[in-house]
């Protein structure tokens, strides 16, 4: 795996530490926070509330994709995001990611001041996604995913999830460094609820482990998700931390570089205890 990626004069060290992507959905249907950010100012509040609990990548996202959740037409995504990004870039000098499947928000994202994108469908919604992303020159995640948001949870029936992530991942993979996107500008995601029923969320973490034979770094995205609240048995999504913090120290054990989650500061006490059990050199910037 390369061994550390610098973005916006920050060192991405590659196994040294765990680190904290925040969430910030600028949407008014997010499962749960949908509607709390959606005006630039409550947006720009929450993003820097992220950055004081320690968050090393704030990810903007303009559509929501959640199960079920309906897409939105170009101009309200641009709309959406770039109306806050325009903000917070003066505001905040952390990384910025832009949580998009579209490259004509990626490309205005990125030229606004946003540093990374962040696709959901690991560039396969969009095929002009991968060669914007190698003209601009930024890293991307590439999540794996079936179907849309809409229509995902239909798509759940798998041989062998992990081997089918690990194909569609490797795949995407050999498809982006083609269109000329540097390997090691690409992070990876197995898309925890995207097209997986509660059993295969689980066996994700289980064997995450397995797809470090890809070598990009690993991002996972555990926080509030409804596999926490059918163990919980807790249907508000917010009151889910303490179930977070447990799937967050599974990811950190079992191979995850990145977390994607909703309450920084409290998954940065998280990851600051895993980290010094789990890793040979644990430090904090």
């Amino acid at each position: 795996m390369p061994s550390n990626l610098i973005i916006r004069d920050r060192c991405f060290d590659w196994g040294q530490r765990t680190y904290l992507m925040g969430v910030l959905n600028v949407t008014p249907d997010s499962f749960s926070d949908g509607g709390d950010f959606n005006s630039v100012a409550a947006a720009l509040i929450q993003a820097k509330t992220l950055v004081a609990g320690g968050a090393d990548i704030i990810d903007i996202g303009g559509q929501s994709t959640r199960p079920g959740a309906v897409q939105i037409s170009v101009a309200e995504e641009l709309e959406r995001v770039l109306s806050v990004l325009q903000v917070l870039r003066k505001e905040i000098d952390v990384p910025i990611s832009v949580d998009t499947t579209r490259a004509v928000v990626a490309k205005a994202s990125i030229e606004a001041g946003a540093d990374i994108v962040n696709d959901i469908s690991g560039g396969t919604f969009d095929l002009e996604m991968l060669p914007t992303v190698a003209k601009l020159n930024v890293p991307i995640i590439l999540m794996h995913i079936r179907g849309n948001p809409e229509t995902m949870n239909q798509f759940t029936d798998y041989e062998d999830l992990m081997g089918e992530i690990y194909a569609f991942l490797a795949r995407q993979i050999a498809i982006a460094i083609d269109a000329g996107i540097s390997f090691e500008k690409i992070i990876i995601d197995p898309g925890i609820g995207f097209a997986k029923n509660y059993e295969q969320n689980l066996e994700i973490f289980r064997r995450l482990r397995s797809l470090t034979i890809l070598n990009c770094p690993i991002l996972v995205g555990p926080s509030r998700k409804s596999f926490i609240g059918r163990i919980l048995n807790q249907p508000d999504a917010k009151a889910r931390v303490w179930g977070t913090a447990a799937a967050c120290c599974a990811a950190i054990f079992n191979g995850a570089d990145i977390l994607r989650v909703h309450d920084v500061k409290e998954m940065r006490d998280v990851s600051l205890v895993a980290d010094a059990l789990m890793r040979h050199s644990p430090h904090r910037d």
